[in-house]
Formats: C-alpha cells, structure tokens, sequence
C-alpha cells in the first residue's frame, strides 16, 4: 500500500473503475491528486477519491468505525470540502447534518469564530444558533486537519452553543477527517478529543512531510 500510494499520488490519471482485490484501510488514499498550482492550494486534493464510488464508501466506513456503538445525534461538516464527508457520514448513520459555513452565507441569526486557516489566512465561519441544543454530541468532519485552526474554531462554535464534543465516558463523540497531521494544532486536537482518521501508521510520516 505505501509503495502504491507513493505512486499513484503522483498519477493525474483518474482510473473510477478499479477495486483492489484486497482493501486495506486507506487503499482510496492512492486516487488522491496532487496539487499543480502552487502555494495557496493544500498539497492533496482529495475531490478524485470523491468520484470513485468503493473509494467514497470505504473512506466513510474507515471514519465511522471508531465510532461504533457511540451515541451521536448530528454530524456536522466544514465548509466547504467538509460537506461531502460529513453528508456521506449523517446518511450513513441516519443523522442530521448540520454546515458551519463560512461568514456571510448564513442568512439567519449565527454565532462567529475567527480562525488561520493551513495557509494562515485570516477567515470566519459561523453557525446558525437554533441547530444545536444544550447536550447534544455531535460528531465534527472535514476532508483534512493540517495546522488544525480551522477545526478548533469549529469545535469552539459547537461547544459554544452547549454541543458536546469531547470524548468521555457518557459523550464519546469527536471529530473525523482523512488525515490529521502530527501538527501542533492537530496533536493538540487528537489529545482532547476522541477522532478518526484514514491514513495507516506506516504512511502517516508521509503525509506529514509533504
């Protein structure tokens, strides 16, 4: 698997109709594309793995198999990469699905959180104010956690508004994304919160020196 993904990473061919005889956990990690427009872009675009539908369906059983047997009464997705994760995660699971949005596209009332995102833009992302109530666990995805601003302050609007979702005995929900990188703001996250992630041990340094 690390020899196929190291190759396959660097393939800009879109192949939707091959399925490994065998499917380890993150074999779809390999229909991933690189980025060819510099800087500004994440490293990865996970958009191809999107396409292939034993890809799709095997990324969003990895995420979900942690939490197996918890009780989570909504998942909630990043704008805007996290939606796809995240609505494929509430279908599977016959949850609702609530978007935290970046500022200005939420024409109710809405609470804010700046935030760095990876490339240490400034930015805002809001939620509505009558999605979550007090108690209620949520489960949080997006498509990637690389310096983990973007995650916090989505953590941070769920909690402020009484969700729950740190992991403990009685609340065992948490956040999930294809890769969380052994940043300082992800390790910061993955050490106070229950999460799920696709990448296997042994590719994971990869991932984290891109």
């Amino acid at each position: 698997l690390h020899a196929q993904c190291l190759q396959c990473l660097q393939s800009p061919h879109m192949d939707l109709c091959h399925v490994p005889a065998t499917r380890e956990k993150g074999w779809y990690l390999a229909l991933m594309a690189p980025n060819v427009k510099g800087p500004n872009y994440a490293w990865l675009d996970p958009s191809r793995l999107y396409c292939h539908p034993q890809g799709l369906q095997d990324c969003v059983a990895d995420l979900l198999q942690p939490f197996q047997g918890d009780a989570i009464d909504m998942v909630a997705g990043i704008d805007a990469m996290g939606f796809i994760l995240g609505a494929a995660a509430a279908a599977t699971l016959q949850k609702g699905f609530l978007a935290i949005r970046k500022a200005g596209h939420l024409c109710v009332q809405t609470v804010a959180q700046p935030y760095s995102d990876y490339s240490g833009r400034e930015k805002v992302m809001e939620v509505r104010t009558d999605a979550i109530a007090p108690g209620q666990r949520i489960l949080l995805v997006d498509q990637w956690v690389e310096t983990g601003g973007t995650m916090r302050a989505a953590i941070e609007l769920v909690e402020r508004l009484g969700g729950v979702v740190a992991a403990s005995l009685c609340v065992p929900t948490g956040v999930a994304a294809i890769c969380m990188e052994n940043s300082e703001g992800g390790k910061w996250i993955q050490e106070h919160y229950k999460c799920s992630h696709c990448v296997p041990p042994r590719l994971q340094p990869h991932f984290d020196q891109h």
